[in-house]
């Protein structure tokens, strides 16, 4: 008769929202995931700063630990839910260095020392897993780093940060002004008392890096990627974007072309018949173009305790079925040496709306500026001038140009006695 199988126990770094959930979740359904995973699996312990912090009541106090080293020797799997660079990565790699696998929500971590806990954990033979570290609950890294490994990924374009798209569907759909929507995004637990990392973009930018990384087989970091958050968007950026057919969405987007790797975050109109187009309040969807596959989105809850524990237990199965029976998760890629470029490399298409006298040969003026810079026009659309101030409001849009070059006709236009203000400029994706 064959002995029974080893319990394979658990660490648990960071009770906190997510991990809150981690531990009901494991507690309520043991028995199924001990089926899944082919042992008794067991939380050995939980590791807080204060072990006499009130807790929420499905923690028990007994799992509280404040030593951290202790706690990794007796683990043969850390979860680690802190979040932030440090202490998270002494953390992980001690972990990996004592033999445990590891499940990580941490893409900030990721996107900044990812090369360098892939090594490790390469080198001790473990597990990383870091399916929540993209997008809460939807299940995206896993097709894109295993599903489409056959495949060559030649675009993404994501909304990955459920705060922004809140806000951005607010004043779309109510006309709320910017500081309202983000002020009820903070009310609804949406937005952090400091939105920073969100509304600039930072954390839509630290998943474009992984996103990157896994898609392209090209170890892409944070720094690599260009960032613009949605704070300079204002009630008429979004009403001028109705008017065109489109909405204003928060976009990750990685591309890989013959000359080399993209990776960028910024508002774009999308137009309305785009599947993103349609994903409103705090969800997030990312929208896959391969070259076989052709286009796959991924649509679901991006953020959220349960949701996102979710995402966590399903690694923690895949990574305890490996300790418990053999194997060994996908390892780190990244054979690829692509150039990673700058934005000024890269081919947008764009949206100018400015201000300009209402006078005869302005809009020649500027058709020339673009034309003598390379950007071909697509559309143009003026407003009506108004009789109090002898302006009108011109919206051109364009053909795919270098940033570069559109960078040059935004500086002659600047420069222009006809142009007195240039209102907004926003690239258009999905077209």
């Amino acid at each position: 008769m064959s002995e029974p199988a080893k319990p394979v126990k658990i660490a648990l770094f960071g009770p906190g929202t997510v991990g809150t959930q981690v531990v009901r979740l494991l507690t309520e359904n043991r028995g199924d995931l001990e089926q899944r995973v082919g042992a008794p699996i067991e939380i050995a312990g939980i590791y807080v700063r204060d072990t006499s912090a009130p807790r929420d009541a499905v923690i028990d106090p007994a799992l509280l630990t404040s030593d951290a080293h202790a706690l990794i020797d007796d683990a043969d799997l850390v979860v680690e839910l802190i979040g932030g660079i440090e202490p998270a990565r002494s953390f992980m790699l001690e972990s990996i260095g004592a033999g445990a696998a590891v499940v990580t929500a941490n893409k900030a971590l990721l996107a900044a020392h990812g090369p360098e806990l892939f090594e490790a954990a390469d080198a001790a033979n473990v597990d990383l897993y870091f399916e929540a570290a993209v997008a809460g609950a939807i299940p995206i890294i896993r097709p894109v780093r295993e599903s489409l490994a056959g495949d060559h990924v030649k675009r993404i374009l994501g909304i990955v940060n459920g705060t922004t798209n809140y806000v951005l569907d607010q004043m779309t759909t109510n006309a709320l002004d910017y500081d309202v929507a983000v002020k009820q995004a903070q009310d609804l637990g949406y937005a952090e008392a400091d939105p920073t990392a969100d509304v600039e973009g930072h954390d839509a930018a630290a998943k474009a890096a992984i996103l990157a990384s896994l898609a392209f087989h090209q170890r892409v970091h944070l720094d690599d990627v260009y960032c613009e958050g949605i704070t300079a968007i204002t009630a008429d950026d979004v009403a001028a974007a109705a008017e065109a057919g489109h909405v204003i969405k928060l976009l990750a987007i990685v591309e890989r072309t013959a000359q080399g790797v993209t990776a960028k975050v910024h508002p774009a109109l999308v137009p309305l018949e785009h599947p993103l187009a349609g994903v409103h309040g705090a969800f997030n969807a990312v929208f896959v173009e391969a070259e076989a596959a052709g286009e796959l989105m991924f649509y679901g809850q991006g953020a959220g305790g349960t949701p996102t524990a979710s995402a966590v237990l399903g690694d923690i199965v895949s990574a305890a079925r490996h300790i418990a029976q053999g194997g060994r998760g996908p390892r780190e890629s990244h054979y690829a040496d692509l150039p990673v470029l700058p934005i000024e490399a890269s081919n947008s298409r764009f949206q100018l709306r400015m201000i300009v006298h209402d006078e005869p040969g302005v809009l020649a003026g500027i058709a020339s500026t673009l034309a003598q810079r390379g950007v071909s026009i697509e559309a143009v659309r003026q407003k009506a001038a108004s009789a109090d101030t002898g302006l009108a409001t011109i919206v051109i849009s364009t053909h795919r140009a270098p940033e570069a070059d559109v960078a040059k006709v935004l500086d002659a236009l600047r420069a222009s006695d006809a142009v007195t203000e240039i209102r907004s400029v926003l690239r258009i994706e999905g077209e």
